[in-house]
């Protein structure tokens, strides 16, 4: 089973017609992403996570259904909010409400106990690890659990939300064993630095894996400092939401059924990091097909083929 740790947003996209704004409100936040497309891959998931009591709390669940909510704990506050437009590429760009929401409320408490049972990695990451007041609970968590499971980190920068100095990239690497960032969260936290540099800095600091997701131009695989390339499925996108999140569940997906998590990854050679990369790409693929961050009904088929 794979653990995901972070939070749940309910993304409002916008659409302007005749002088009035429609919000349709859709499940998302990446860590909710990557933990119901892991399911939709086959793979158990279990999603640790602070779910409101409120509307969309109840829309978080439903989209959760396959997704083992055992640990998740039912919070009091609000959900938080992301208002999302549209650009002519499918790109989304938000705005957040997001103070005094149940997603950043964590304790010691709530990540006690044997909430990684059964686990053989833990993802987490997105704004769970910079939001205050509980992001030093869930640092302080996925630090501990490196000791017993894999840990992968997606960074999924919010400039709107958090500073580049929130983002101690440097400092997760130290317990992440994986890595997963875009071009984007890339040209935020290390702006016109060579991305060859900066993930041999990332490998000196403690991963082992980092791939940087480019969008339509693939993939880089850094296994080490051994680097590839794999480059991206040819699509109709309806939007990008969540493609990243589905990128990081077929990368989770692939490496566990081949029963690579678990530890550190120490068995990863650079050609088996480029298949596995491959697969993700064609994950987040099918992820553009849709309108959201969710996957086709028959996902786990098509990118099986």
């Amino acid at each position: 089973m794979i653990a995901v740790l972070g939070e749940c947003v309910a993304d409002a996209f916008a659409e302007r017609r005749a002088g009035e704004l429609t919000l349709r409100v859709l499940p998302g936040g990446g860590p909710a992403n990557t933990a119901a497309a892991l399911a939709g891959l086959g793979t158990p998931a279990r999603f640790l996570g602070r779910i409101s009591g409120d509307v969309f709390g109840e829309l978080f669940r439903e989209r959760l259904a396959g997704v083992d909510l055992t640990y998740a704990v039912e919070a009091r506050e609000p959900s938080t909010l992301a208002v999302a437009g549209l650009d002519d590429a499918g790109k989304a760009r938000y705005g957040f409400h997001a103070e005094g929401t149940a997603d950043w409320q964590w304790t010691g408490a709530e990540l006690a106990g044997p909430v990684l049972d059964g686990v053989r990695c833990l993802h987490t990451g997105s704004l769970a690890l910079v939001r205050p007041p509980g992001r030093d609970v869930v640092e302080a968590f996925a630090a501990a659990a490196a000791r017993r499971v894999t840990v992968s980190v997606d960074p999924n920068v919010r400039p709107s939300l958090a500073t580049r100095e929130a983002y101690a990239v440097e400092r997760w690497c130290a317990f992440a064993d994986i890595l997963r960032l875009s071009d984007d969260d890339l040209a935020f936290l290390r702006p016109g630095e060579p991305v060859e540099r900066v993930c041999d800095e990332w490998h000196a600091a403690g991963a082992r894996l980092v791939v940087v997701t480019r969008g339509p131009a693939g993939a880089l695989v850094s296994l080490g400092g051994v680097r590839t390339e794999v480059p991206a499925p040819q699509v109709d996108v309806v939007d990008t939401v969540g493609a990243g999140d589905a990128f990081t569940a077929g990368l989770l997906h692939w490496f566990d059924g081949r029963g690579l998590l678990g530890g550190r990854l120490d068995g990863l050679d650079p050609a088996t990091a480029r298949e596995a990369a491959a697969f993700a790409a064609k994950v987040a693929a099918l992820a553009c097909t849709v309108r959201g961050a969710d996957l086709p009904r028959d996902a786990g088929a098509v990118a099986g083929r």
